[in-house]
């Protein structure tokens, strides 16, 4: 993990992780001297909650600033580590655009996004994870409550979705997921 030199080489970072909790992310990371926020975003996105009325011959509609204002109001905190892992497969459209509109403003200068995204939409390797950080190159998966893969982005997509984070950069991961990493 590119993004995990980053994390070793700079101290006192605020450190967003979007996904389920993992006592392990909060341990290293703080072990590491940073900042930990977490955010499970996935479990609260797909609570009937948010779902508005739908209007005859519209697509569905969200409460996206209900979401944001319950879910992501950090105050005047910026980030200079995002954790999103593979959230965003998961989370409604309208959601997970809001979303990426307040990381916009919640990231800071300089700071890295890293994002996966699954090739594909069933089989084995789309079960939603919780995702631990390690010392090294791997990250430990555990299986988690389980939600279906909404949306499969092509990489055009993918740049097109986190081009308001900053710049992308695409590794190939294990299991027919894509690793991306932004930087603004």
């Amino acid at each position: 993990m590119k993004i995990l030199a980053h994390l070793k080489a700079e101290p006192g970072l605020h450190v967003l992780d979007i996904g389920p909790t993992s006592p392990n992310n909060i341990n290293f990371l703080t072990s590491l001297g940073h900042s930990v926020y977490m955010a499970d975003l996935v479990e609260e996105a797909v609570k009937p909650e948010w779902v508005l009325p739908a209007k005859e011959g519209e697509s569905q509609a969200y409460d996206t600033d209900g979401f944001l204002a319950r879910h992501m109001d950090f105050g005047d905190r910026k980030f200079e580590v995002v954790l999103l892992w593979d959230a965003l497969d998961y989370i409604p459209g309208p959601i997970a655009d809001a979303i990426l509109r307040k990381l916009a403003v919640v990231l800071a200068d300089h700071g890295q996004t890293l994002a996966f995204f699954h090739s594909r939409t069933n089989g084995p390797e789309t079960i939603f994870c919780r995702y631990h950080v390690l010392d090294g190159d791997t990250i430990h998966t555990q299986e988690a409550d389980p939600h279906p893969v909404l949306r499969n982005y092509q990489n055009r997509q993918i740049e097109s979705l986190l081009q308001q984070l900053g710049s992308c950069r695409f590794l190939l991961a294990k299991d027919n997921t894509r690793e991306v990493i932004v930087s603004r």
